[in-house]
Order: C-alpha cells, then sequence, then structure tokens
C-alpha cells in the first residue's frame, strides 16, 4: 500500500440489496494518529479518533444473590461461582454492587414489579400501570442515539431473543410493552427489539429499500448465498490496494460474516412464546444458546463496522418463564426466581445465572478479539450486564446485579469491585453518557455521577 494511499472511515461495499461496512483499518488513518478518545463529554472527536460503544444486556428474574456477590470489594476480591465463568476477562470489567432503580418498586401501584423492572431498567422512571395508555421515560441509549445517531447508518440496534406481545396487560395490569421492550424512544414509544438473528442481520447488511433491493436479498436467501458474493469484486479489488496487516484484518471479518451466515441458517426460526410464557428449545433446529450467541456475535459486528455505537439486548423477558432443559434446569425461570429460599430452587436458579454469565464471557471473547488500534474493540466499549430486579423472590429493586465490562477508550479502570451504599442505577448512566460524548448532569432518578468507575 501506498503511504499516502488512505480510504474513508465510512467506506462501504456496495451490490443490489447489500451494502458492507469495513471495520477499523489502518488505512482509514494518517500513519501513526490512530489512538482511543479520551477527551471529555462535548469534545470533538479528533481525526483518527476510534469511537466508543454503549451497550446493555438484560436478564430476567433476579438472580441467587448469595452466589453472585464476592465477598470482597476492591481489586483484591474472588469472583463468585455465579461470575466465575468469567475469570479470564477478570481484568475487563468491574463489579457494581449498591445500585439501586428505587422507581421499579409499587410506589403505590401493587403488584407489577415485573413490568416495571424492564420499564425502569434504561429510563430510570416509574411506568405508569396501564394495559393501553402507557408512559415510561425515553432511555439512556436512545438520549445517546439522539446526540450522536447520526455518526453511524443505523443510530442504535435493539436485540431480544423473545417474541413478545405488546399489546394488553402482561403482569398485574401493566401493558406488555413494558416487559418486552428496555428501550424507549419517548415516554410513550418503545424501540421494539429485533428478535430473528435473520432480520436483524439484514438490518446490518441488507442495504436499499426499493422493491429491486428486496427481491434480490429474496433471491440470495433462496439460492443460499452470502452476502460478500453480491460484493466480491469490490473486496478483491481493495484487498489489491490494502497493506498485510489491512488484509489479514479484512479476511478475519470476511470469515465472521460468513460465519454468522451459516449458523444463522443452521438455527431455524425462534419458536413463538407459548401461553404460560415458556420458552425453550422446542422444535426444528433451534436452540436459545446459538439465537443468543448470534444475537451477540451480530452486536459485535456492529460495533465492528461502526455501523452503529449503541445497543441494548434483552436476553429473555421479565416475568418469562422460560425452562432450561439443556442445562439440567426443566423448570421454568420465574417459578425457580420464586425460590422462597429452598435450597433446591435456589441451587437450580444459581445454574441459569451461570449459564447467563457464561454467554456473556463468550460476548466478551468476541470482543476482546478484535484488534483496533493499539487495544481491542472491547477495550473502546462500555458494556452494562445485569438485571433490574436482584432477589426474585422479594422482587427486590435494590442491590441490582451488575457489570460493567470495558475500558471506555481508556476513561474506565475495570477489575474491581465496587461496592456503594444505596445508589441510583441512573448515576451509572450519567457517567457513560458523559463518556461517549453526551453532556449530561442529570438522568432519570439520578442524584449525580458515578465517577467511581474513572
Amino acid at each position: 500500500m501506498k503511504k499516502n494511499w488512505q480510504i474513508p472511515r465510512r467506506t462501504f461495499l456496495r451490490g443490489l440489496g447489500a451494502v458492507v461496512a469495513l471495520p477499523m483499518l489502518e488505512a482509514m488513518v494518517p500513519a501513526g494518529k490512530l489512538f482511543a478518545d479520551t477527551a471529555g463529554a462535548g469534545a470533538p472527536a479528533a481525526a483518527g479518533t476510534i469511537p466508543k460503544r454503549l451497550a446493555f444486556i438484560y436478564i430476567p428474574n433476579g438472580c441467587n444473590m448469595a452466589k453472585w456477590m464476592p465477598d470482597k470489594d476492591g481489586t483484591d476480591y474472588e469472583l463468585s461461582p455465579t461470575l466465575a465463568p468469567l475469570a479470564a476477562h477478570k481484568g475487563d470489567f468491574n463489579i457494581l454492587s449498591g445500585l439501586t432503580h428505587k422507581n421499579a418498586f409499587g410506589m403505590g401501584d401493587g403488584g407489577g414489579d415485573h413490568a416495571r423492572a424492564s420499564a425502569t431498567y434504561l429510563t430510570g422512571k416509574h411506568p405508569k400501570k396501564s394495559a393501553s395508555d402507557i408512559h415510561a421515560g425515553i432511555s439512556v441509549d436512545q438520549v445517546a442515539a439522539n446526540q450522536i445517531g447520526d455518526q453511524t447508518r443505523l443510530p442504535s440496534l435493539e436485540l431480544s431473543c423473545d417474541r413478545g406481545q405488546e399489546a394488553g396487560s402482561c403482569d398485574s395490569g401493566y401493558s406488555c410493552a413494558y416487559q418486552f421492550n428496555i428501550s424507549w424512544r419517548s415516554e410513550t414509544q418503545p424501540m421494539n427489539p429485533e428478535i430473528e438473528p435473520k432480520q436483524a442481520f439484514d438490518r446490518l447488511f441488507g442495504g436499499g429499500t426499493t422493491e429491486a433491493d428486496r427481491l434480490a436479498r429474496a433471491k440470495r436467501d433462496h439460492y443460499d448465498q452470502s452476502i460478500l458474493d453480491v460484493v466480491q469484486d469490490q473486496a478483491r479489488t481493495l484487498q489489491t490496494r490494502l497493506g498485510t496487516t489491512d488484509r489479514r484484518k479484512l479476511d478475519e471479518y470476511f470469515t465472521s460474516i460468513r460465519d454468522v451466515e451459516r449458523r444463522i441458517q443452521q438455527n431455524g426460526i425462534a419458536p413463538p412464546a407459548v401461553p404460560d410464557g415458556a420458552m425453550g428449545d422446542m422444535s426444528g433446529d433451534y436452540t436459545f444458546e446459538r439465537q443468543m450467541k448470534l444475537m451477540f456475535d451480530l452486536m459485535a459486528l456492529s460495533f465492528q463496522t461502526d455501523t452503529t455505537r449503541i445497543s441494548t439486548f434483552i436476553v429473555s423477558h421479565d416475568g418469562g418463564n422460560r425452562p432450561y432443559p439443556f442445562i439440567g434446569v426443566a423448570q421454568g425461570h420465574h417459578h425457580i426466581s420464586h425460590h422462597r429460599n429452598q435450597p433446591d430452587a435456589l441451587a437450580r436458579l444459581a445454574i441459569i445465572d451461570n449459564w447467563h454469565v457464561k454467554q456473556f464471557g463468550y460476548f466478551l471473547d468476541k470482543l476482546k478479539s478484535i484488534k483496533e488500534g493499539e487495544g481491542s474493540l472491547l477495550d473502546h466499549s462500555m458494556i452494562v450486564f445485569g438485571a433490574g430486579i436482584s432477589d426474585g423472590n422479594a422482587h427486590s429493586h435494590d442491590n441490582l446485579p451488575t457489570i460493567l465490562a470495558g475500558r471506555g477508550g481508556g476513561t474506565i479502570t475495570p477489575g474491581r469491585h465496587l461496592k456503594f451504599d444505596t445508589n441510583p442505577m441512573s448515576n451509572l448512566y450519567v457517567s457513560l453518557l458523559n463518556r461517549m460524548g453526551v453532556k449530561a448532569d442529570r438522568f432519570g432518578d439520578s442524584t449525580g455521577a458515578l465517577e467511581a468507575i474513572a
């Protein structure tokens, strides 16, 4: 590659019904100018800056907190049994304890803690109790999307593994919209997540909205063609002009895309929810684990290509009674979460918690394997993993199980258990917004910023 040859950061390979964004390459920035953006909120990004990414991953029904929470705080702590699958990444995340969502409690509205847990999780607001007149608050991810979403092809990406319903009542008089969404564009408009990996893939790479584009995608699907087949000539031309490092990086990226396409075909279509809310490995080629990993892969690809910098992922909806027979738990998750302190139920709940954390470890592996500048995609991300309920038996919204992974482009020090007195979860969101370049003094029920993460 000629030293003075440079391509724009926002370079796409295009074909009929296809648009493939490229990952960060050395050819996209002047030599020696690639660095993480550690500027303060609102500061303009310099040429060659690596953007920060922000994601929220939601698990339902609370946890076995005795098996989740480490005994010590600070850096000198041991991972709890539930968090043990993250041992390889202990230096890449913080465990945050003592965070609460007071607006998820009843506050005179009676039952409905599962609906309030998810509706409050990213909004910090108490949702209106109604089956039709929904009213929550704009979520933190959409505050960020409104400010910086115009810098990427997609302002944000919403994902879920649960096929839910948006109308009617699902929890003690609360609208179903509360339980199947954590992202809210406005106080009355939820951002419905993509359920099928194929649909999410098409959002990232489908390209074009014309009838010709639609027919091209349908033809490609019919003949099981890769989206890369449509842009292969452009890809070959580009690779002849790249240096050795960039060619290797591009090959790895294309391999990842083909792998995701193949696994989407293998996984089949997610089954519909059954009346009691139970979902599992019920039919055909579908498995919950494959779907979950595919969603993580798609989120990683969306960040790697800078197609979006903001994403949310509902692993399963709160109050859902999905069984986990593939790990030896045949009972429904919601049923087990009401454990009544019975040892057998608590043990089964810990197995589910551990499995969720293991899948999160897969996502961290993926982000850490993608190199950016002098670090990795994980280094330039802020990933919140947790729940809107701590103890499912008590429907508690105090001391929420929360992990913050990534270094936020050098603005976060990981590797610690940070233990707070009762502190609004919204304080964490203020700090994350500021790191994304979105100036925020307050959000939801915040009382300030949670700068202990710095």
